[in-house]
């Protein structure tokens, strides 16, 4: 399967570009366990004209996460196309729009799922994207903005033909948020339309290998995006692909595994955000990583409150220290 000229391999899992997640600390342990393309965080659009140093930043890609995509979001015509190009100069794989994100701050201001309420300027604003870069261009996006608007059938055909090389729909509306159990029959019916030529990927829900491999087989999809049950959990990807494979589940990660994990990300988001900043956005990931394990909470507090590496790296050796001896415990 491919991306215009990118091959991605039969079955491709993708991971979603998630604010605050996507970063190239956690893009990094995704790609040791076999996800076969990646976005950036998405990045504001108004943010990369102003030369912001946050929206900047988000630019940062690496060799070895290739192929990866850049994500940009914005409500403006002008501005998503002069961001385009600013994108483009960082090299990466290709351009993704961001027509999905249904947090307020966002779609309120028509950016994200904010476009939805307006296929005619979702439809010219990506025309003037595809026609801005020498890239591939892909969307991701939503159902619809309501249960009342639910029009991606009519909108991946025009959205194909100006130009995008494919298409990732979240099997929600806007106003669904993430609440409620995503509805794939639309993304199948996406997918099933002969007038469609690209790839069509499906996300939502997907939480484990049963779970994929039942919608890739009820709604012939080219291969998946998974978002949420990747946060602390980079092995989804890999026992995805074990039981696509094989028909077995693969056994889940060790805790020496977990805690290997969460020390790497912990060093690479220190690397490349700095102390404070690394210290205090590993914080999300904690209660992830160790998901399950008795008595964690005490720890989980040291952990999120202090400032102080060295603190953080003892409280992880004790977190080893009593696990390991409660393992051996019940061996």
């Amino acid at each position: 399967m491919k991306i215009a000229d990118i091959a991605l391999g039969e079955f491709p899992l993708l991971l979603a570009p998630m604010e605050d997640v996507s970063d190239p600390p956690f893009r990094f342990l995704c790609k040791q366990h076999g996800v076969d393309m990646m976005y950036t965080e998405f990045i504001s659009s108004e943010g990369l004209i102003r030369d912001a140093a946050k929206s900047v930043q988000k630019l940062d890609i690496f060799e070895y996460e290739r192929p990866i995509g850049i994500q940009i979001f914005g409500s403006e015509i002008e501005s998503m196309v002069e961001a385009t190009k600013i994108a483009t100069l960082a090299r990466p794989d290709l351009i993704d729009i961001n027509y999905g994100c249904p947090v307020k701050k966002v779609a309120c201001k028509g950016a994200g799922a904010g476009i939805l309420t307006n296929p005619e300027k979702m439809v010219a604003m990506t025309k003037a994207i595809v026609e801005a870069t020498h890239l591939p261009v892909t969307v991701k996006t939503r159902l619809g903005w309501d249960d009342k608007t639910k029009n991606i059938v009519d909108v991946a055909e025009r959205l194909q033909d100006v130009g995008i090389k494919a298409l990732s729909i979240h099997g929600r509306t806007r106003v669904q948020l993430y609440k409620g159990e995503a509805d794939w029959t639309l993304i199948g019916e996406v997918k099933n339309n002969p007038r469609m030529q690209i790839p069509i990927f499906g996300n939502g829900d997907i939480d484990g290998p049963e779970k994929a491999k039942e919608y890739k087989d009820r709604f012939g999809v080219d291969g998946l995006m998974i978002g949420r049950a990747s946060i602390g959990y980079p092995w989804v990807f890999r026992e995805i692909k074990h039981y696509l494979n094989t028909g077995e589940l693969m056994a889940g990660p060790t805790f020496q595994e977990r805690l290997e994990a969460c020390r790497v990300h912990l060093e690479k988001s220190i690397q490349w955000k700095g102390h404070n900043l690394g210290l205090i956005e590993m914080r999300r990931h904690y209660s992830n990583y160790f998901k399950g394990l008795p008595d964690f909470k005490e720890y989980r507090s040291r952990l999120v409150q202090s400032m102080d590496y060295n603190e953080v790296q003892q409280t992880l050796a004790e977190v080893q220290e009593h696990y390991s001896a409660l393992t051996e415990l019940s061996a």
